[in-house]
């Protein structure tokens, strides 16, 4: 009897499952309309006052629309890749052995190696290679299923998960109070009609960007340096060098750095130990809160220009699953989760000027919005209370803005 139930009951609880996926995609398919959104644009602009308090009424559409990452599909198909990777096996390794380059050139001789992709290519033996790799992974395990979390409050944990362990290695004391004040030195080339180095300097905490250089330009983007604030590709290109340097400001300044691509964990894992100073992966959840934030305010303002437009327009027009925050928006956000006042220096652009302040780039980005985070900086300093996806708990702290 118990035998002829079972298939019974499977058919009806798949067709339970069936259905209420079928329902979730309706559901989802309904909300991002394009109407309802262009709709809500004009009705979410003002404050609503409760009993209590007074908030800013989001748009629905928008938020939800933000929560979709389009590039999760391609995330999890290089996670299982490199999951299925076997360093035991010759071929792989040779694979990977083929992407060294010996230091000097290839006519040199040299028995030092420098990888030209991957870090594992320059340990010495296959019992190291065996051990960074199985401890890569697992670092790859722990993070993969964190960034699979959305956690808004992980923005109230920042003073425990980046502030306190560089302050343990800097001076052994640990505290849950902010910095004082902090400088967000970002790279924009509007810097070099400044001459903001001093107003700089006199910050408690100055994060710099991207290996950013400060010789020959002191007077302009100051000469202190507290925290190096880079994304996985600056440690990617650091990693070729023997000893994984990647210290401009000196080996003694602390780097915090997010992941841009899960390969990245394996030159974080090979390059820490060589690290004199900590080297911290900011929290995959805070990864995730920045990357809604930023998608939040670029559609609402494609939304606002091209009224005639859809979220697919949009897409197009920044490389949809592509389309991620720029390292300066994630330094800004991680120095108002840790600093009770925030200066922000070096953001923002003119046709008078070079992209960034040391080098010839001239071309943005185009998997960056930068507009669009102009107006999150913009809300951080006048209206802070409109940015979206931040827990009502969470005290903002003073942000200005140096033009």
């Amino acid at each position: 009897m118990k035998r002829s139930v079972r298939p019974l009951f499977s058919a009806l609880l798949f067709c339970f499952l069936a259905a209420t996926l079928i329902c979730r995609v309706a559901i989802r398919r309904r909300s991002f309309s394009f109407s309802s959104a262009i709709a809500e644009l004009g009705s979410t602009s003002g404050f609503v006052t409760t009993a209590e308090e007074e908030e800013v009424a989001f748009n629905e559409t928008l938020l939800e629309f933000a929560a979709v990452d389009p590039g999760e599909p391609k995330f999890n198909q290089e996670v299982d890749l490199i999951s299925d990777y076997d360093n035991t096996r010759r071929s792989h390794r040779r694979y990977f052995s083929s992407m060294a380059t010996p230091i000097g050139g290839r006519r040199r001789r040299s028995r030092r190696y420098v990888p030209s992709k991957f870090p594992v290519t320059n340990l010495p033996s296959s019992l190291q290679v065996s051990r960074y790799w199985s401890e890569f992974k697992r670092n790859l395990r722990i993070w993969t299923r964190t960034k699979k979390a959305y956690e808004p409050r992980i923005i109230l944990d920042l003073i425990r998960l980046i502030k306190n362990p560089i302050e343990s290695h800097r001076n052994g004391v640990v505290s849950v109070s902010r910095y004082s004040s902090c400088a967000v030195v970002g790279n924009s080339g509007t810097l070099l009609n400044s001459q903001y180095g001093d107003v700089i300097d006199k910050h408690e905490i100055v994060i710099r960007l991207n290996n950013a250089k400060t010789q020959r330009f002191e007077n302009k983007v100051g000469s202190k340096t507290s925290v190096s604030f880079i994304n996985s590709n600056i440690l990617h290109q650091c990693a070729r060098r023997e000893r994984c340097n990647c210290h401009p400001y000196g080996d003694s300044v602390p780097i915090v750095m997010y992941i841009c691509q899960p390969i990245h964990l394996l030159d974080y894992t090979v390059c820490k130990p060589s690290h004199k100073a900590p080297l911290v992966i900011t929290d995959p959840r805070f990864d995730v809160l920045c990357a809604r934030i930023v998608k939040y305010y670029s559609v609402k303002k494609f939304l606002e220009e091209k009224r005639d437009e859809g979220f697919g327009d949009w897409s197009k027009g920044h490389e949809g699953s592509l389309f991620h925050y720029s390292s300066g928006m994630q330094a800004v956000m991680f120095a108002v989760g840790v600093c009770e006042r925030v200066s922000v220096f070096g953001f923002g652009k003119s046709n008078l000027t070079k992209h960034h302040y040391h080098t010839n780039q001239k071309a943005e980005l185009k998997l960056h919005d930068y507009e669009a985070e102009y107006r999150l900086y913009h809300d951080l300093e006048n209206n802070p209370r409109a940015i979206p996806f931040l827990p009502k708990t969470f005290k903002i702290p003073k942000v200005k803005v140096y033009h």
